[in-house]
């Protein structure tokens, strides 16, 4: 049975938890995910050991933070004096809130968790909720898709 090589179409599922075991992410055998082997669709962690595998077969693979959703980055918390954005949405920790920010001259929506709201002061954080864990995988390799050899 072969093994995916560069640039062949693999279909896959997967349970992805945290390393407190919270789950993030499940992708069902039903409707697996789909990625080109070499187009850097996925983690090359994950990438390196789909390589590896036959269809049907099973592995445990942990992703580090860096090819995850990238370490955390402690200026991305601030704190936001609005006691305008009190009195319209009440923000509560947790709740997620698109917040515009200029980037570049350009002004765009960026989600942004609510950690901590005293008085008119709200701290909140623009990191991705995953960034700094390690993520590991429970994944099954379900189908390779050669890459034809015409093109």
């Amino acid at each position: 049975m072969p093994h995916p090589q560069k640039n062949d179409t693999v279909s896959v599922f997967y349970r992805g938890k945290l390393d407190n075991g919270e789950l993030f992410k499940v992708v069902k055998k039903e409707e697996p995910l789909e990625a080109i082997i070499g187009n850097s669709d996925i983690p090359p962690t994950l990438e390196q050991a789909i390589m590896e595998m036959k269809i049907g077969e099973t592995r445990k693979i942990r992703v580090p933070p860096d090819e995850g959703f990238g370490p955390r980055q402690k200026d991305l918390v601030q704190t936001i004096d609005s006691e305008e954005m009190i009195e319209k949405i009440n923000p509560k920790p947790g709740m997620i809130l698109s917040l515009k920010v200029d980037k570049e001259g350009d002004e765009q929506k960026i989600p942004a968790t609510v950690m901590e709201v005293a008085g008119s002061q709200i701290t909140v954080d623009y990191n991705h909720p995953l960034s700094g864990h390690h993520l590991t995988y429970d994944l099954t390799l379900a189908d390779i898709i050669k890459a034809s050899d015409d093109g």
